[in-house]
């Protein structure tokens, strides 16, 4: 640790993408080399969760990719890049919700106007208004506007799927690099390591959440919407992105103790997220954001960065509140 802390900056976070593409590279090997082996006697389950695996797999690597290009690039960089991600889930969220001719303005306000002036409160850091524009005044701009469509039919559900869009792909996402924004006392010029610890305990939750729903065959809490979710399974996987958290406090600018709070936070409403999200899902009648690829241009998108949505935000608060913002 001694040795860690009189790198620089710029050496630490060097060494942070070395270790990360090192593991990814170790567990990418582990696994073409078990898809290479004969594979006649697995069953039919046991390739299909490979095959998921792998898919995993593909997407964890372009999200480390786009992490380091992200930090390579300075905050423009970044921030344009999240603001595309962004632009890309919207569009795969509202090409599979119910929306009608009347609510083309709205859309035309959500994706040309309300996202880059988002994206562009987070690059001028003016966290104030970012934090408020969004939930105060474009959830009152958003109705107005749908309202001089002239189009009264289900009226509060499609203004109300268009806010919803707009609050988790585009409120939601830009919190990812407002937080390598963030000037922290005595943290400066690490943000990525933030980012990195807040996936790292989104993801272990996740994990852990899947791993003890299976174990335990506990009675789901929405038996209709997710038959892997219940209450147990829930604080078994967010108590283990606590315990990450605390392991990965000298990453942060936190101590022991308020480090496994974090990661309990951001690893609890993570899942909690991901839970929303597949409850979208079935009322679009879909099992996967990317079932519809060839439509809305993103495969998948929106499974991958729901969980990271809900929790990016929560993170983001509790951190400005933890140092008195």
């Amino acid at each position: 640790m001694g040795a860690l802390r009189e790198l620089t900056v710029s050496q630490q976070v060097g060494l942070l993408f070395v270790t990360l593409f090192g593991l990814l590279a170790l567990v990418t090997a582990a696994a073409v080399w078990r898809t290479v082996r004969d594979d006649s006697d697995d069953s039919a389950e046991e390739q299909t969760l490979q095959m998921r695996f792998m898919r995993d797999l593909r997407a964890v690597w372009v999200g480390a990719v786009l992490f380091w290009i992200a930090w390579a690039s300075g905050a423009f960089v970044s921030t344009l890049l999240f603001g595309v991600l962004s632009f890309l889930a919207l569009r795969e969220f509202v090409t599979l919700t119910h929306t009608r001719r009347g609510d083309h303005r709205s859309l035309l306000l959500a994706f040309f106007a309300v996202l880059p002036l988002q994206y562009v409160l987070v690059g001028w850091q003016l966290f104030d208004l970012f934090t408020v524009f969004i939930p105060v005044y474009v959830f009152l701009a958003i109705p107005v506007v749908s309202a001089l469509g002239n189009d009264p039919k289900r009226f509060l559900e499609r203004t109300a799927k268009i806010q919803w869009g707009i609050m988790v792909c585009v409120y939601g996402m830009s919190h990812a690099p407002a937080l390598l924004l963030l000037d922290l006392p005595d943290y400066e010029g690490r943000g990525a390591f933030m980012v990195l610890y807040l996936v790292g305990v989104v993801a272990v939750a996740q994990i852990a959440q899947e791993v003890a729903s299976r174990r335990l065959r506990a009675r789901p809490a929405a038996g209709a919407i997710s038959r892997s979710f219940s209450w147990r399974a829930w604080f078994i996987g967010a108590l283990s992105a606590a315990v990450l958290g605390a392991l990965l406090y000298w990453a942060t600018p936190f101590k022991p103790v308020p480090a496994l709070v974090m990661g309990f936070l951001a690893g609890g409403s993570g899942t909690l997220g991901e839970l929303v999200m597949k409850a979208l899902k079935r009322d679009a009648g879909v099992q996967s954001w990317g079932g519809k690829a060839s439509v809305t241009g993103a495969v998948g998108l929106l499974d991958r960065v729901a969980p990271l949505c809900f929790a990016a935000p929560v993170f983001f608060h509790a951190v400005r509140w933890y140092f008195g913002w």
